[in-house]
């Protein structure tokens, strides 16, 4: 589990079933993007987003409710997927989108440096892209993640 701002973290699937570190990273909100595991004191939201597939519309928007709500009443968020690399990376991307203003490649940039794994795929970064108008070239987001492995 990696720290992207001081309220939102980036994991796996394997840092939602650790209660322990859960506890001690104050998480008190989980987007879950792979498997819906449930912790007591946690408030969570398992949307189904496959890893390869873009991101349906229905589902960015509510990840950004989930997020909104729980940002809004200072709770810490940790976003999870599978390996944390490529769907909670987009989710991430999102959060900082809608919580801080930040334009998406600017967002991944700040996700990218914290957690160096960051990688969303060609279909969720053509989603995202789609959602928010913004056009921002597939080649940069993968030059910017080769540079930071």
């Amino acid at each position: 589990m990696d720290e992207i701002r001081p309220w939102l973290f980036i994991g796996g699937y394997r840092d939602t079933v650790y209660k322990e570190l859960l506890d001690r990273k104050s998480i008190r909100a989980m987007l879950q993007l792979a498997e819906s595991v449930e912790q007591p004191g946690i408030e969570s939201l398992f949307l189904h987003v496959e890893d390869m597939d873009p991101i349906r519309v229905e589902m960015i928007e509510k990840g950004i409710l989930f997020i909104h709500t729980h940002a809004g009443q200072g709770h810490n968020i940790l976003i999870s997927c599978g390996a944390g690399i490529n769907r909670a990376t987009a989710f991430c991307v999102i959060a900082l989108k809608e919580i801080e203003g930040l334009g998406l490649f600017e967002a991944f940039q700040e996700v990218a440096r914290r957690h160096p794994e960051a990688l969303p795929n060609l279909p969720v970064w053509e989603s995202l892209c789609e959602y928010y108008g913004e056009e921002v070239p597939y080649l940069d987001v993968m030059r910017l993640a080769a540079k930071n492995q």
